[in-house]
Formats: C-alpha cells, sequence, structure tokens
C-alpha cells in the first residue's frame, strides 16, 4: 500500500512545485457559507445539513467500463480513473465535512520516513477518533421517473469474486496542504478507492490497494453522463432509507 502512496504524493507534489498557480486543476477558492433554511447550508454547489450532517454535491456518471481508483474527482482531474466525476471544489468539501465536525482520521496514510519519504508505518488512531471519520457514501439518481438510492459500493464490482464491493464505511483522512494550497484541490483526487494521500476521503477495506481489481458494476450503473447526487452521512451499518 505505501508503494502506491509514494507515487500519488510524488504525483501531486511534483504539480505542485513545476504548476504555476492558475496550472491546478481547480482554481483557488474563497469559500463562503450561505445559510438556505432552518438546518441546510449552501457551500459552492455543495449542500449540507448541520442536524443530519448530511452531505450532498452534484456529480454525474463518468465511466462505465475502465479499471476504477477513485470513487469521484474533480472533472479537471484523473477522470479515467473515476467512476463519478464533479464540478466541486475538494476545499469546499472539506470545509463541509470540518463544520459538520467529522473527525479526520490518518489511519490509512502511511508515515514518512527519516529521508522524507514513505515508510511502511501507519499511525496509531484512537477508536472514538476513528469512528468519528467514518461515513457512508450512497448515490441518488432518477430511473424512468423514479428517484433511486443505493450505497456507492454497489456501483462498484470486484474484478475475481465478480460481487459488488463490501457497503462498509469510508474514511474521512482529510488530504495535506503543500505551500499553503489544498493538495485535493490541485490534483482533483476527492475519493479514493485505492487509497490516495491527496484525495478528501479513501475506502478503508481490503483490496484498496489493488490497481486491477475494482470495476464499474455494469449492470448497474446508469449510463455516462448521468446525472447523480452523492450522498455522505454519519456511519451506520444501516443506512438511513432515502425519504418518500
Amino acid at each position: 500500500m505505501f508503494l502506491r502512496q509514494l507515487f500519488f504524493f510524488a504525483v501531486c507534489s511534483s504539480l505542485a512545485w513545476a504548476q504555476a498557480p492558475e496550472a491546478a486543476v481547480t482554481e483557488a477558492v474563497q469559500p463562503s457559507v450561505k445559510k438556505i433554511d432552518g438546518t441546510s447550508y449552501q457551500i459552492g454547489d455543495i449542500l449540507f445539513d448541520s442536524k443530519s450532517r448530511e452531505i450532498r454535491l452534484p456529480a454525474q456518471i463518468s465511466s462505465v467500463d475502465r479499471t476504477l481508483e477513485f470513487l469521484i474527482v474533480h472533472e479537471k482531474g484523473k477522470i479515467y480513473e473515476s467512476l463519478l466525476v464533479t464540478k466541486i471544489s475538494p476545499t469546499h468539501l472539506n470545509l463541509a465535512l470540518t463544520l459538520l465536525r467529522y473527525q479526520t482520521s490518518r489511519e490509512l496514510i502511511a508515515l514518512p520516513n527519516e529521508t522524507g519519504g514513505i515508510s511502511g508505518n501507519f499511525p496509531d488512531v484512537p477508536a472514538d477518533v476513528k469512528a468519528g471519520a467514518r461515513v457512508n457514501i450512497e448515490v441518488e439518481w432518477t430511473d424512468d421517473g423514479k428517484v433511486r438510492r443505493v450505497p456507492a459500493s454497489d456501483w462498484i464490482q470486484h474484478a475475481v469474486k465478480a460481487t459488488a464491493m463490501s457497503a462498509g464505511p469510508w474514511v474521512y483522512n482529510g488530504s495535506d496542504y503543500h505551500e499553503g494550497k489544498y493538495v485535493p484541490e490541485m490534483c482533483g483526487d476527492i475519493i479514493g478507492i485505492l487509497v490516495a494521500p491527496s484525495a478528501v476521503l479513501n475506502y478503508p477495506g481490503a483490496d484498496n490497494d489493488n490497481g486491477n481489481i475494482w470495476n464499474p458494476f455494469q449492470k448497474r450503473v446508469p449510463p455516462v453522463d448521468t446525472p447523480v447526487t452523492v450522498i455522505i452521512t454519519p456511519f451506520s451499518s444501516t443506512p438511513v432509507p432515502p425519504k418518500p
């Protein structure tokens, strides 16, 4: 796993060092939180609720026939490796998660070694922090006039087992800053299936370090360009059913 993390770190660091500020994947953002009503707020294109702690962000299907490394990336990011693509700012998502009191857990991100590279060691994270960093991620879309909602994992298939990804939690790790810039804002990485230090959230389950194992579940995923809403909520082993 840590070799892959070294790769992601190197790629995004090279972006930070070699590109002019305007060459980043997304432009510099000035987050502005707007109250919609009651407990509902908006940052850019992201909607969130301070009571339920639900976050909603717009996206669309990017690919149905490629090996996946990400659940979702920015439209100017690694769309060829992602199931979904979005226009939202990763900084806005990180701010929404912070305002809703989700904790960051670095349990999946390898520690640096004494020379500044990536070691094979991982931080010890307290159980309560791990619990507070775990979220459910679901997708919602309209099919023949009906609104449907399923765990995002239902759309991701294991290449060997031919089964869907387990419906366990995803982990909010928060990512890093480089020279004052938020790394996901430069790379466009938002939610990783393979663990990416450059992403805001990552998948903690088995085979999250195997770049040849996860594919779109073609019998379940809607056609390319279908609009979907990605929904992030506090982790529960039994996700709250959609409202009628």
